[in-house]
């Protein structure tokens, strides 16, 4: 993930999606049944629990972006402690050595995710920086290493525990993994023109050293390959660092190596994000909502504090925030990624705890409004967001904090015949309506105006 994107592109960029998220008109639609009906799957599960973890939770800083020198100017802003750049880069990848998350309990992850209602996981198996969390036989950069003291725990093996974890209480799993790695000398190699200067991209033209960056390129395969062939059921590959990619000149053989993983895992969603093409099945918007609905898959990874990885003393968003965003991310056809970072000691933060509850809570009364559904006219207009599952319309009326609860609401729904208005909740009942060209006029009951404010009012409207 990029957390600063906004400062490194042109707002018509963000808004064309050469950056951001692909463009929807450039969607390939995958050929064959099966992925078809997967990503109709994938359409179905609304939220997903996304994870980035790794040695850098020990300082609280960005994931692997410091790390990169063209990046410097935002990426190493909280690097108050060291100045030298060659320095900091030894410290970073020295990081490992210290990494002893000894209260990690995947089982604990998996039955809080659970409960707050997510359906999938997407974990960061390998970001930019080149740790791997699972036990690779590709590098020693890994949290199995003996230089890690973490790897003798009974989880040192953290993938495969976590997937196992979450698999045993029926959610699935999303294999975050980064094309680029900075720590191979395959990918970042010493000696090079550019000399110790290094961006994301490569320190070498790979035109110019072809036998090196095939060496790259058998590296990243073996590396998706381990994940697809020795650690069960993967439901999704989710590939970051979109500038290693053919049109940049780093072409990575993905369609090879695509095509090898699906024959171990046929239903395998595959997301080169931001590059389009026949290898991003569904697009991935980071840390922001569509302007208007879209006609194909996608997710937005958006963070519930302010950045990806574990931030000492985080804001996070509050429950009203997270539940309004997720209403309004599946009124226009996507799914919401909500990412958590764990802190170093492997648990997650409290706030985040507390939140991640809370939504569960609401998710058991007003889930029916959100899994499985799709997007339908006029899909979000003012306070008000609408999905629908065959027959039933659903209306989410989404209310500020302390906001007044007025007697009478007039949902502004006027594509179909309304035969049937329930207000959800734990008091559900039949309410009275009248359907005119404006709109449903409702008549809010007694006790749905009792107590605190509501995140939302949830209609049931049958056609």
């Amino acid at each position: 993930m990029n957390p600063k994107f906004e400062e490194q592109k042109h707002s018509e960029e963000v808004e064309s999606g050469v950056h951001n998220y692909s463009r929807e008109q450039e969607w390939v639609k995958p050929e064959g049944p099966l992925l078809l009906e997967r990503l109709e799957w994938f359409q179905d599960q609304k939220l997903g629990l996304m994870i980035h973890w790794g040695p850098y939770s020990q300082l609280g800083i960005v994931e692997s972006w410091a790390l990169s020198d063209a990046d410097a100017h935002w990426s190493r802003r909280g690097i108050d402690w060291e100045k030298d750049g060659e320095e900091f880069k030894r410290q970073y990848f020295n990081l490992y050595k210290t990494f002893n998350p000894i209260r990690f309990q995947p089982e604990v992850w998996a039955d809080l995710a659970a409960e707050a209602g997510f359906k999938y996981l997407i974990f960061t198996t390998k970001h930019h920086d080149g740790f791997c969390m699972w036990d690779t036989h590709v590098t020693d950069y890994k949290i199995t290493s003996p230089e890690c003291p973490f790897h003798t725990h009974k989880y040192a093996d953290v993938c495969k525990n976590l997937f196992n974890a979450f698999r045993s209480r029926g959610l699935a799993i999303a294999a975050y993994f980064s094309k680029a790695d900075w720590h191979t000398h395959y990918y970042w190699a010493p000696g090079m023109a550019r000399g110790r200067h290094m961006w994301r991209g490569p320190s070498y033209d790979p035109k110019e050293y072809p036998w090196l960056w095939e060496q790259f390129i058998k590296f990243t395969h073996a590396q998706i390959m381990e994940l697809i062939s020795r650690y069960g059921q993967i439901d999704i590959l989710w590939l970051d660092a979109g500038w290693v990619c053919a049109r940049n000149g780093q072409d990575i053989r993905l369609g090879e190596i695509v095509e090898k993983a699906r024959r171990l895992q046929p239903w395998l969603i595959v997301v080169d994000r931001t590059v389009g093409g026949p290898y991003e099945n569904y697009l991935t918007p980071e840390q922001t909502i569509p302007p208007k609905p879209m006609n194909v898959p996608w997710e937005s990874c958006i963070t519930m504090g302010t950045s990806f990885s574990f931030s000492y003393e985080d804001d996070y968003k509050s429950t009203r925030q997270i539940i309004h965003i997720l209403i309004e991310i599946i009124s226009k056809g996507g799914n919401l990624a909500l990412n958590v970072g764990p802190q170093p000691d492997g648990r997650l933060p409290r706030g985040a705890i507390s939140r991640m509850k809370k939504m569960g809570e609401w998710l058991k009364i007003y889930g029916e409004a959100v899994y499985g559904t799709r997007m339908c006219p006029p899909y979000i207009q003012g306070k008000f967001a609408f999905t629908k599952k065959n027959d039933t319309v659903y209306s989410f009326y989404l209310y500020d904090e302390d906001e007044i609860i007025k007697d009478e609401l007039v949902i502004p729904y006027t594509d179909k015949k309304i035969t049937y208005v329930e207000l959800m909740g734990t008091q559900g009942s039949r309410v009275d309506f009248k359907q005119t060209k404006n709109g449903v006029y409702i008549k809010l009951p007694e006790w749905a105006k009792k107590g605190k404010t509501p995140i939302a009012h949830v209609f049931k409207m049958k056609l």
